[in-house]
């Protein structure tokens, strides 16, 4: 007897696991290649291209420029002093606001080194939600069983908040010797532009009388043109009657053409003298001004002894004030390579929340303390110390070569004032000779003596005599500049009261008063002295 017997099957848990793991395995390659596609497509769009500026964006931006150029200055009220043309070229030359604002720059960044001293204060805030509970269970270490079922121990949403305290005693030493050098790094853009309110202050010394004597004898060239070309022009229709010799004609015009050559030649340099003035003063360039200078030519002199000189060069020369403090720079970079060296330790606290269900204490503090040390830094400390100590001996080498140069340009700027002075009391006699002869050559012109040419010639010499007289002192100024510069003299106090236009002016004279007094002073000491 056959005996048969039908059970219903139990579903099994695991198969059906199993079926919804493969259903999930399959679709996960369709998600994610509907999520590169969508990727790509974002990407593509975009995509950057190059994107020049318009005609019109240009012209804007030319406008823009050339009004912020010449913006926030006030302007020409009437003829120009020296010491206003220097203050203008303090206040307003676009060379030196830019050595202004790369200080300005730079004062920020110690800011921020300073603040980066401070100790790490973070906040942080979180939340997170699942689809399905984060659950899980654990097996054996050696039945390889599982032992728990499946359970979870936190919500499917959470909510979280850190606040954090953190400080580095190693980070806070090497941003402490950063900040050292960041200071230092400051007042080296300052000499810096020391540096080149000096220069800047030459050149306008030399400008200026350049363009003072182009404004005397602008109004004189034209005449003197015209009167050559008429003389030129009744020497041709004589030549055409043959009223002289044609040697003669032509040795008359030559004479002429070659005299008009040298006017246009003087009348081209005048032309190019306030643009240039202009330039250092921050005026447009095309602006029609007046200078007013002095009367007479005061000639510069400065007696200190040249022992004094170099003395005083070598202590306030800003070249040689910026190598000191490159020098304590790298006294610094050495402090901080060996403070690399040492064992970092971090200081922890903190409070924190987690609105998790499943938690007891949802708020809790907490503190901490870390210690970490690169060994491989100890075996290379002594390589570190050393190529710090050879940079220190390279900025103390930098500056003694730099002192020894300093000396130098002392004694030729020196020289060169020297020098200067001669050839200006020279150019000062011959311009007298012109002057004379031109009023001798006048009268006899009057007098019906001698001819046009000889009046247009000595008239042309003596111009041109005036001209290269304005040109001697303004390369007497200049040289007189150039030792100032030597010697580390400013133009302006190391504080201005105020920052309009008058006071800087008023500064600027009051500084070029007391140089002038202590180089006096000095040399009346020194002769005294013998």
């Amino acid at each position: 007897m056959t005996r048969l017997s039908f059970s219903t099957p139990i579903p099994s848990t695991k198969g059906v696991a199993e079926v919804k793991s493969s259903t999930v395995v399959s679709c996960a390659p369709r998600l994610s290649l509907i999520a590169l596609s969508v990727a790509a497509l974002w990407l593509s769009g975009c995509a950057i291209h190059p994107s020049p500026f318009t005609d019109a964006e240009r012209a804007e931006a030319a406008h823009t420029d050339h009004e912020a150029m010449f913006a926030n200055q006030p302007p020409l009220a009437g003829p120009v002093t020296l010491d206003e043309a220097m203050a203008r070229a303090i206040r307003y030359n676009l060379d030196h606001r830019v050595k202004m604002m790369e200080e300005a720059l730079a004062q920020e960044q110690l800011s921020i080194d300073n603040f980066n001293m401070l100790p790490q204060l973070t906040t942080a805030a979180g939340y997170t939600a699942r689809s399905v509970p984060l659950s899980s269970s654990s097996q054996g270490l050696f039945t390889n069983q599982q032992t728990l079922s499946q359970s979870y121990s936190t919500d499917k949403t959470d909510k979280t908040f850190d606040l954090g305290f953190s400080w580095n005693v190693l980070d806070f030493g090497v941003s402490y010797f950063e900040a050292k050098e960041q200071a230092d790094r400051v007042l080296v853009l300052e000499q810096r532009r020391r540096k080149v309110v000096e220069l800047m202050m030459q050149q306008v010394r030399e400008a200026y009388w350049e363009a003072a004597g182009a404004q005397r004898l602008h109004d004189r060239i034209g005449p003197l043109l015209d009167q050559a070309k008429q003389a030129l022009d009744d020497s041709r229709r004589s030549q055409q009657q043959g009223l002289r010799s044609p040697l003669d004609t032509l040795n008359y015009q030559h004479a002429l053409l070659d005299i008009m050559r040298q006017l246009e030649l003087v009348r081209d340099q005048l032309e190019e003298a306030k643009p240039r003035l202009a330039s250092l003063m921050n005026v447009p360039p095309g602006s029609d001004f007046t200078l007013a200078p002095p009367q007479d030519f005061n000639v510069p002199s400065f007696g200190m002894p040249v022992d004094q000189m170099e003395e005083t060069a070598l202590e306030r020369r800003p070249e040689l004030v910026e190598a000191r403090y490159n020098e304590r720079i790298s006294v610094n970079e050495t402090h901080k390579a060996m403070a690399k060296l040492l064992p970092g330790i971090e200081l922890q606290l903190g409070t924190h929340y987690d609105s998790n269900s499943f938690l007891y204490y949802h708020w809790w503090q907490s503190a901490g303390i870390n210690v970490s040390w690169n060994l491989l830094n100890v075996l290379n400390a002594k390589n570190i110390r050393g190529m710090a100590n050879a940079e220190l001996d390279v900025a103390h080498a930098q500056r003694l070569a730099l002192s020894m140069a300093v000396l130098t340009q002392v004694h030729v700027a020196r020289a060169e004032l020297g020098a200067r002075q001669r050839q200006f009391e020279l150019f000062k006699d011959m311009n007298d000779v012109d002057q004379q002869i031109l009023q001798h050559t006048h009268n006899a012109t009057v007098a019906n003596a001698q001819g046009k040419l000889e009046e247009i010639r000595a008239a042309t010499s003596a111009m041109m005599s005036e001209l290269r007289l304005y040109q001697s002192y303004g390369e007497l100024e200049s040289a007189y500049g150039q030792l100032l510069a030597s010697l580390g003299l400013d133009p302006l106090p190391g504080k201005v009261e105020g920052n309009d236009l008058a006071a800087v002016e008023q500064s600027i004279a009051m500084e070029e008063k007391r140089w002038t007094e202590l180089g006096q002073a000095s040399g009346a000491s020194g002769a005294k002295t013998q």
